[in-house]
């Protein structure tokens, strides 16, 4: 996540970033989109008005260790499951929560953010890589299973659609262009429309057409039914997850 977050704001052009790791193979792989890399987190941070941490939830702390952080910065977490909370506790710098996901690459990122203050900086660093959300910290698993866990679920019905395309005959390259780019143009479709996603249904099914004979076998079967229990899985493992570090606040 942290290379995706990186090569879109590369490509944005409007950040001066420093990427810092231990791994000098992590480095070398976003050399080309930072302006400096480094190994020594003293370095990275010092004069960083945002810090992103984008490590695994186990290492959190120990990261969290390392920095030392003036009030006047912002810590951007991006790690799944981890509460502000316990983010707050162990830095002095104002903290900000955001579940991004991979699409920040090429600018189309989604992101749920919470924190008390989230400062112009931030809101323009997520403004460059794509469309955010602020919400209550309540709804992170929610919105961690949505958006966070979400483009494996479009990638799998985007393969399901271009499978059906090449048993009907196309090529497989052209059967996953055609799905692919079928979900970003619907996307586009809903992000600038002021209609509901029912009334956009309803304009594409003309009567006794195609599309309503399609949509009349989703209708009738239980696919919304399992995309809901997919989110529902994910969200409940995202709480497992946060569950684990109120357990270690406790203690």
């Amino acid at each position: 996540m942290g290379s995706a977050l990186i090569k879109g704001l590369h490509r944005s052009g409007n950040h001066t970033v420093t990427a810092c790791d231990l791994d000098p193979d992590a480095l070398e792989s976003v050399a080309d989109y930072v302006d400096h890399t480094t190994s020594e987190v003293s370095e990275a941070v010092t004069d960083a008005d945002v810090v992103v941490v984008a490590v695994k939830p186990d290492i959190v702390g120990a990261v969290l260790s390392d920095l030392d952080l003036s009030p006047d910065q912002t810590l951007l977490s991006i790690a799944a499951g981890v509460p502000t909370d316990y983010v707050e506790a162990r830095t002095d710098a104002n903290v900000v929560r955001i579940m991004p996901n991979l699409a920040a690459e090429t600018g189309d990122m989604a992101a749920a953010v919470t924190g008390d203050d989230i400062p112009g900086e931030v809101r323009q660093l997520l403004d460059d890589v794509g469309e955010f959300a602020e919400i209550d910290e309540g709804q992170m698993d929610t919105a961690t299973a949505v958006n966070g866990s979400g483009p494996a679920f479009v990638f799998y019905l985007i393969q399901a659609m271009a499978e059906a395309g090449v048993e009907g005959g196309l090529e497989e390259s052209d059967a996953e262009t055609l799905a692919a780019q079928t979900f970003k143009g619907a996307a586009e479709t809903v992000l600038r429309s002021d209609r509901s996603t029912e009334e956009l249904i309803d304009a594409v099914c003309s009567p006794n057409g195609t599309t309503i004979e399609g949509m009349e076998v989703l209708w009738d079967s239980d696919a919304d039914a399992d995309v809901t229990a997919a989110v529902r899985a994910a969200e409940e493992r995202s709480a497992e997850l946060a569950a684990e570090f109120g357990d270690e606040n406790d203690a």
